[in-house]
């Protein structure tokens, strides 16, 4: 169960993130506030069916960044070296993205300038991150299976002859 929660939250965030990255309507600080209270509701949810140590919220992470990149303000130098220091499940090119893609929705605030996005990539230029911008929303985790012992042993098993096993022996 754990393991499926895993996977369908690392859906949900790819799809998500994915969206936010190629939609310019949606890069707001409005939609950063909607998307942290809609993944703070799937965080409590996980706690309230005790999946937590699902790894389910942690695939999560570059959503939760994002949301919150759109939320920071996005002026000061200082701005910059906050925004590198949080977002680091986003790769150079996505926060790049989110900044040249955001809009704003009210008069109050102001749309992120040119020279901020530049002191960004000059504070993530030693970075490695991959060269891809979308996530993989079909990548999937390895399923593991629990092993379990068995507490009966070989030695008092019976195999009946009918099974034709007679080339193993009891050692």
């Amino acid at each position: 169960i754990q393991q499926v929660f895993k996977q369908l939250f690392y859906m949900i965030n790819a799809i998500a993130l994915n969206n936010l990255l190629l939609r310019k309507d949606v890069c707001s600080w409005s939609t950063g506030m909607q998307l942290r209270f809609n993944i703070s509701q799937l965080e409590e949810w996980l706690r309230g069916k005790n999946l937590q140590q699902s790894g389910a919220a942690q695939t999560l992470e570059p959503l939760i960044q994002a949301a919150q990149l759109l939320q920071l303000k996005k002026k000061t130098s200082e701005d910059a070296e906050a925004i590198c220091s949080l977002c680091t499940s986003l790769t150079t090119q996505q926060i790049v993205k989110i900044l040249n893609l955001y809009t704003p929705v009210n008069e109050f605030e102001e749309r992120v300038t040119v020279a901020f996005i530049r002191n960004i990539q000059k504070q993530l230029q030693e970075r490695n991150d991959p060269p891809q911008l979308l996530l993989d929303f079909k990548h999937m985790f390895p399923v593991l299976f629990p092993f379990n012992p068995s507490a009966i042993t070989m030695d008092s098993i019976h195999l009946p002859a009918s099974l034709n096993l007679d080339f193993l022996n009891k050692v």
